[in-house]
């Protein structure tokens, strides 16, 4: 992802990359750092695509630097999750599991479809990744769930594996289903499963791209914003 941000950012003419952090330091146009502890150069905004533990460490840096942050690590635990809460009271904090624009409008048409259809229609979340993806289901799925269920007044329970239940699905139920193989980049489907039809809603991320544009928009949205928790909503309406 990282190699994905330089070249798009690059094609732009309203943000420049200055530094990067990876355990692989390297000195060429854009210095690469070892670890923030190393960092010599200031930033406006950091975007972040790491994992959960290098996550915690970017926390720790924006809030000594009170600088604005794109988190779009997913798989984050309740402790971390707290603390990007904690730091969006001293600057931007622009937080989403999926920086898709096309997902965050699935979002919203599956919340209109689900209000539209009620109860009569169970939902079903699957979602697609490579084979090297490490937390199931994804952070984009549990976000499509979150919201679909806030919406109806948090009634749905989420299952995530039938295979030791043998019983007829309960009216309560949000089915949600992992698939990993080759190299699916990403896929989402939502399923309302009603009498006699199936209606669903999908979107298939075709490259990183689309995850890393996201990221790079986002960044440039909060560079001026003030202390504070966006996200794709926010940026959507603005």
């Amino acid at each position: 992802m990282g190699r994905v941000l330089q070249e798009l950012i690059a094609q732009r003419n309203d943000c420049r990359v200055v530094a990067g952090i990876d355990l692989a330091a390297s000195n060429g146009d854009i210095p690469v750092f070892a670890s923030f502890n190393d960092l010599t150069v200031k930033g406006d905004v950091l975007i972040d695509f790491s994992a959960p533990a290098a996550t915690r460490n970017a926390i720790q840096y924006c809030r000594e630097h009170k600088l604005p942050c794109v988190i779009c690590t997913t798989g984050l635990d309740a402790e971390t999750e707290a603390e990007l809460h904690e730091l969006s009271s001293h600057c931007a904090v622009f937080k989403s599991a999926n920086m898709s624009m096309g997902i965050n409008l699935l979002i919203k048409l599956a919340k209109e479809a689900s209000l539209l259809l009620g109860d009569a229609y169970d939902v079903e979340i699957v979602e697609k990744h490579h084979h090297n993806k490490v937390d199931a289901p994804s952070g984009t799925a549990l976000m499509i769930a979150d919201e679909v269920n806030a919406v109806n007044d948090n009634k749905y329970e989420y299952v995530y594996d039938r295979h030791s239940v043998r019983q007829p699905r309960g009216k309560q139920e949000m089915g949600i289903s992992a698939v990993r193989g080759g190299s699916i980049v990403g896929d989402h489907d939502i399923l309302f499963c009603g009498p006699n039809e199936v209606i669903t809603i999908s979107h298939s991320a075709q490259s990183r791209d689309v995850f890393a544009n996201g990221a790079v928009n986002a960044a440039v949205f909060i560079a001026d914003k003030g202390p504070g928790l966006y996200n794709m909503a926010d940026m959507m309406e603005k």
